[in-house]
């Protein structure tokens, strides 16, 4: 896997580029002469960790033939206050699905993807304590 960063300011605006061309830009914090441009590395980290879960539920709820109709997902993390560098420390995933969805199989997908099959997370479990909730909109 390749990507390319490019510099778009004279300041710390990026774009990344993929393998494939595809593109998403970042932006540091004011702090750092970042101008609000686009998301943060960190955000884009949180932003990461809920699409590779949610691409692993949707994938193991269509296995389990469940008719999921939509999913969204919002993420909230701490980061360490009194360390460099400031690590996520813990992180909650909030699944909102919509679907007329059996519980045990929306348990069994999410606990799938965050103890299993989540690349990101896996990673960030490293130093955050992860933890997920969910709700079923029928």
């Amino acid at each position: 896997m390749k990507i390319e960063l490019k510099r778009l300011n004279d300041a710390v605006h990026f774009e990344c580029v993929s393998e494939e061309g595809l593109s998403i830009q970042t932006d540091g914090s004011p702090d750092v002469g970042g101008e609000g441009k686009a998301p943060r590395p960190m955000q884009l980290l949180l932003m990461s960790h809920a699409a590779c879960s949610a691409i692993d539920v949707v994938h193991l709820l269509k296995k389990m033939r469940q008719p999921l109709l939509d999913i969204r997902v919002e993420a909230d993390g701490e980061r360490a206050t009194d360390e460099v560098p400031a690590v996520f420390k813990k992180i909650n995933l909030h699944y909102i699905l919509t679907g007329n969805l059996d519980e045990k199989s929306v348990q069994k997908a999410i606990g799938l993807s965050v103890d299993k099959y989540c690349s990101v997370g896996a990673m960030l479990a490293k130093t955050a304590e992860i933890t997920w909730t969910y709700e079923i909109v029928r």
